[in-house]
């Protein structure tokens, strides 16, 4: 998710109950380039909200897409049955069984270890899924070697990511598709709040970027669906500035809210450049 000012919240009942004085001034990466806590790799900026309360963030991607309507929309756009597949910024690893249902071989990369370590147990017993310690930035895969690679609201947030961009390019074999989704800050009403937590933020200049570097893009409205108040309300909490997060919460009288996101989509190339000669 993008990364917005959220203060420490000591857990409690619902995992997020009393908030502490400890601040965390964590910016999206795309608009500063400040981070907090310990990375091995200095392009590597923390994501507060997975990183510190996993299992608010874990209840929260339960909640999101409950009615497949992004799924069906990335199914209609790419078909990866029997594609190799690399999902970007994989976090806990949510996604990865999904794609692994129809997948040759999925391969998640993670930054961050302790995510790392609950992306391997939730997919131990898959096969042909994998989760590799890395970044955006600096792949750990070989060349030319998946055929989709799939970041969903993680590192690519626009101006900034050229070099990640770089990455998957070099990743892909011709002809093979990368898939960006954000969220539309323009839609009512997560998208005003995901504005108002991050007033930098400007989501006509993030798509005019993506368009720049040859992706196009289609506007999906799905909901997201939490099975009680608590999860929603902490959801909401780690993913907004504590004012924003208050609003928010009176804003939304029950169990769902209105989400908008942005597919980007890039299809590479089929031909294939060596130096001077060209392959199909």
């Amino acid at each position: 998710m993008l990364d917005t000012s959220i203060q420490q919240a000591s857990p409690g009942k619902n995992g997020v109950s009393s908030v502490t004085a400890r601040q965390y001034s964590i910016r999206p990466w795309c608009l500063s380039r400040g981070h907090n806590g310990p990375v091995t790799d200095p392009g590597v900026l923390a994501s507060p909200n997975i990183w510190n309360w996993p299992e608010v963030y874990a209840r929260e991607n339960q909640a999101i897409d409950a009615d497949g309507a992004l799924w069906a929309a990335l199914a209609d756009r790419i078909d990866w049955c029997d594609a190799d597949v690399a999902d970007i910024g994989c976090g806990d690893g949510f996604h990865l069984p999904r794609f692994a249902q129809r997948a040759r071989s999925v391969v998640g990369v993670e930054p961050h270890p302790p995510l790392v370590s609950r992306a391997r147990r939730r997919v131990g017993a898959l096969a042909g899924v994998r989760v590799l310690a890395g970044s955006a930035q600096r792949l750990p895969l070989p060349d030319s070697s998946v055929d989709l690679v799939h970041a969903r609201v993680a590192y690519f947030f626009g101006p900034g990511c050229e070099r990640g961009l770089a990455e998957a390019r070099r990743v892909l074999r011709p002809g093979g598709s990368m898939v960006v989704i954000d969220l539309d800050g323009t839609h009512v009403p997560y998208g005003e709040w995901l504005c108002a937590a991050a007033p930098r933020y400007r989501p006509a200049a993030v798509e005019a970027f993506f368009a720049a570097q040859g992706f196009d893009c289609r506007r999906v409205d799905t909901i997201w669906r939490f099975r009680n108040r608590g999860d929603l309300d902490n959801a909401l909490r780690i993913e907004f500035t504590p004012e924003v997060a208050a609003r928010a919460i009176a804003q939304i009288p029950g169990l769902t809210i209105p989400v908008r996101y942005r597919l980007h989509l890039r299809r590479e190339s089929t031909v294939l450049t060596v130096g001077h000669w060209k392959a199909r």
